[in-house]
């Protein structure tokens, strides 16, 4: 049975109000109390509007109060179960119920709904909110207001399918079968992401082992070479008409530990960038240890907050030299010749001394055969565990997308009004 059939089976013709969620709601308030004296000593912790995510409480990362504070802060107002928690500022629109072993704990920077049980069951209240067309409504808000908050008037007035509004006890049966068959696809894709997380997690083991394995080298096997003998900063540059979100690479575009880039959210609307080429390698030159880097496969331009290498060498094959310098041992080397302390930056003199290992230097033929052959197992692994487009990471982005397809056909209510309340 397709999900819309199941659907129109479970409605079964029933009438589906839309109702503003302050009508639904038998107790809201902000909660911002003064900041209070922080102890990590302490075991009451305070939260903020970053640890809501996914539908839950994240305690990670929090500072603690004392029980006294707590009694104080929560006196007049207390956290019960089933309370629904929203971001309104920073990251907003994201949502938590409080479970029963949540309940020690305060916070600032959040709303608090409490909803009618009689009208409304909480999970089904968080699949709706949660989904892409609450968050698109709520940053639409966010970028035409100007404001990096959301008031109490842009939640209240929220509009919430209800099922069988004239029948509480069948509206509330209902909304649980949804509630039940999302709750069941949430929890197999967290196992299923889990069960890939953990497989990605040992892949990259694998891939670093076996990088530090084929890059070792026994004496008399290799030749080392700084790498200012083989390769050079580039030195040519590109006009800004020749760019765009594709082949344009900032710092902030590079992603950390060797993951590439993604598309550039600015593009220069005029002067000339430095150009790299199909084969070059670009470094992130802040904060060295984020381990940004990036094997070329176009030609384009950036900025000077990021090297390009341009192999020069014949004896050098530039996909084995990326491999050198994704290794560990390089960054390493990096930081420890890196300027400045708060924001630092690598040291480009230093980087081009940086000691390359040449297999089997006496024997070219045999040389770029090893490094060939080195460069393909490690790129196998590179393609396995970092591609945005292959491997592991996509299997754990289709789980969720088939969730959150899910999501949308069940929560897809008829509505006569296109547009959500704002």
């Amino acid at each position: 049975m397709s999900i819309m059939s199941f659907m129109e089976k479970l409605l079964n013709g029933v009438e589906v109000e839309w109702k503003p969620l302050e009508q639904l709601v038998v107790d809201k308030f902000w909660i911002m109390p003064a900041t209070p004296q922080f102890n990590d000593a302490e075991k009451i912790p305070y939260i903020t509007s970053k640890n809501i995510k996914g539908g839950h409480i994240n305690f990670d990362k929090t500072k603690f109060i004392s029980r006294e504070d707590y009694i104080e802060l929560s006196r007049n107002r207390p956290i019960l179960a089933g309370d629904v928690l929203i971001s309104m500022i920073g990251t907003i629109g994201e949502v938590a119920v409080v479970k029963e072993s949540d309940l020690a704990f305060y916070g600032q920077n959040m709303y608090l709904i409490r909803l009618d049980e009689n009208s409304i069951n909480c999970r089904f209240f968080w699949h709706f909110f949660d989904s892409p067309r609450m968050k698109s409504h709520f940053h639409a808000v966010k970028n035409n207001s100007g404001q990096g908050y959301l008031k109490a008037n842009n939640i209240d007035k929220l509009e919430i399918p209800i099922p069988c509004p004239d029948n509480p006890e069948k509206s509330l049966e209902i909304q649980a079968e949804i509630v039940r068959i999302l709750d069941s696809f949430a929890e197999l894709t967290a196992e299923l992401t889990a069960e890939l997380t953990a497989e990605l997690s040992m892949r990259k083991k694998q891939y670093n082992y076996y990088r530090d394995q084929l890059l070792r080298f026994e004496d008399g096997e290799v030749e080392w070479k700084v790498l200012g003998e083989v390769a050079e900063y580039s030195k040519t540059r590109i006009s800004y008409e020749q760019l765009d979100e594709t082949n344009y690479v900032g710092v902030d575009n590079l992603l950390q530990n060797r993951e590439g880039k993604v598309k550039s959210n600015y593009v220069p609307t005029s002067g000339n960038s430095t150009e790299f080429c199909d084969g070059d390698i670009l470094i992130g030159n802040i904060r060295p240890y984020l381990k940004k880097i990036w094997h070329a496969d176009c030609k384009g331009g950036t900025n000077g907050d990021v090297l390009v290498v341009h192999p020069t060498s014949k004896d050098v094959l530039s996909q084995y030299l990326y491999q050198v310098l994704a290794d560990d041992r390089f960054f390493e080397y990096n930081m420890q010749h890196a300027k400045g302390a708060k924001m630092p930056r690598g040291n480009k003199p230093k980087i081009m001394e940086y000691l390359v290992p040449i297999p089997y230097a006496s024997d070219a033929e045999k040389s770029l055969a090893e490094q060939a052959l080195i460069a393909a197992i490690l790129d196998k692994f590179d393609t396995l565990t970092n591609s945005i487009s292959e491997g592991l990471p996509r299997e754990i982005a289709l789980r969720q997308q088939q969730y959150e397809y899910y999501r949308d056909l069940l929560l897809s209510f008829p509505k006569p009004d296109s547009e959500v309340a704002a």
